[in-house]
């Protein structure tokens, strides 16, 4: 248990990078991947959910609750299908998938820990 509690806090952690980046230097971040600058409100918006995100993370994590771990894997799985769906129906520039891989990678290393039977009754 204490590896998918380590899983989900590790996880956490990325999220409140990833936001704090989106939030405070946006165009940093998306020129290191290649996407074009932007001005628009929303990269900032989803920075501040991805802070907020990653806090739940941080706290499930190190509180170790199993129900919270499971569902986690659940849906970081579905942000990481929503991810490749964009890239792969050319909405999304395939980078992406980048970031779908790290939801997926994150979400397997916690069913793995947690035990994949646990996560199905989540």
């Amino acid at each position: 248990m204490r590896n998918a509690g380590l899983s989900v806090l590790v996880f956490g952690a990325y999220l409140i990078a990833l936001g704090t980046t989106l939030l405070l230097v946006p165009n940093v971040l998306l020129g290191i991947f290649g996407i074009p600058d932007t001005d628009e409100v929303w990269i900032r918006i989803l920075g501040g959910v991805l802070v907020a995100l990653g806090y739940l993370y941080v706290e499930g994590g190190r509180g170790a609750s199993e129900w919270f771990m499971g569902a986690s894997v659940l849906s970081r799985a579905g942000v990481a299908a929503v991810l490749f769906a964009l890239v792969l129906f050319g909405t999304a520039p395939p980078v992406i998938a980048v970031f779908g891989t790290v939801d997926l990678a994150a979400a397997t290393w916690t069913a793995y820990a947690l035990g994949w039977q646990r996560v199905r009754r989540a």
